[in-house]
């Protein structure tokens, strides 16, 4: 968390604003408290966005469909004011590290916590699907890590942007996704279904298992060289367990119909995740013990 600046406001509505958490293309996110003590995520919306024709309308229908998403594997949409000065809206504060920085410090994760990821994730999807939500932006900095599982962040709103006559393009020259986790229909700029978020999910697991991008090329590289590979290259799956091998490559498919379905990738062996013990290796859970307030964070914009 970032100091506030001078040009932030002390509160959004009611909400009395702590810190910065981190600014995207959709607007700032701040830590907030509410009135009666809960500490909260508020993200405020860029004005210029606001100014969009019919975009108060979209985000109000958004707002309402997202809140009824399960709080289960997401955070829970609290609050909203799509017709205020600038459009907020207020989510659960979880407190933990993102999928992003576990791998970043403590390597790839073990098997056998990938088959967790992946079953916290496919549970996530099929409740935000299941609202008639997509994701679009599915990635390790959205996901967060804690002792019960997976948290996804950051869902159902951006869909605000849409032009209703494009049938889920984006219009509005605000890049939706990251490259690396977009599927190539994202990159090629074309309508977007649940099948996007299934391509994600498979970088995801396939980046949880490698510590690195299936699409990055050695050394980096430019993000259009990134979306490049996304759409015209195999992925580079070394290090991913062969048991999952199937599992990654299905989501991974070039085509959205060449994937396979959420209810199919549920039923799979290996999204069967069976709480037997901790989900998560020891350095992991050694960071998110309670008590142990190293390393918690709260979630980016």
């Amino acid at each position: 968390m970032h100091a506030l600046r001078d040009d932030d406001p002390t509160h959004v509505a009611d909400y009395r604003l702590l810190g910065r958490l981190g600014e995207g293309g959709m607007g700032v996110v701040y830590l907030a408290r509410s009135p009666r003590g809960r500490m909260v995520a508020v993200k405020s919306i860029r004005t210029e966005l606001a100014a969009l024709p019919d975009f108060r309308l979209r985000f109000a229908e958004e707002v309402v469909i997202a809140q009824q998403v399960s709080a289960d594997w997401t955070a829970a949409v609290l609050d909203a004011d799509p017709h205020a000065e600038r459009p907020w809206v207020a989510t659960a504060y979880i407190p933990g590290p993102t999928l992003a920085e576990v791998v970043t410090r403590h390597g790839p994760l073990p098997e056998s916590s990938v088959r967790g990821l992946a079953s916290g994730l496919c549970d996530a999807l099929a409740d935000i699907h299941g609202a008639g939500l997509v994701h679009r932006d599915l990635k390790p900095s959205n996901i967060m890590i804690t002792i019960d599982g997976p948290k996804v962040i950051d869902f159902g709103i951006v869909r605000a942007l849409d032009s209703p006559t494009h049938g889920g393009l984006t219009s509005s020259g605000v890049i939706v996704g990251s490259p690396g986790f977009m599927a190539p229909e994202q990159v090629r700029g074309e309508r977007l279904t649940a099948a996007c978020d299934i391509f994600s999910l498979g970088s995801v697991l396939a980046f949880a298992a490698c510590g690195r991008l299936p699409f990055a090329a050695p050394g980096g590289g430019a993000h259009h060289a990134l979306m490049y590979r996304v759409v015209h290259e195999e992925p580079d799956l070394a290090g991913v367990p062969e048991p999952l091998l199937p599992l990654v490559r299905d989501c991974l498919a070039k085509e959205p119909a060449a994937r396979s379905s959420l209810a199919t990738l549920r039923a799979r062996e290996e999204t069967q995740f069976r709480h037997l013990g901790p989900w998560l290796p020891a350095p992991v859970l050694a960071q998110l013990w309670p008590g142990n307030q190293g390393g918690r964070r709260v979630h980016p914009a």
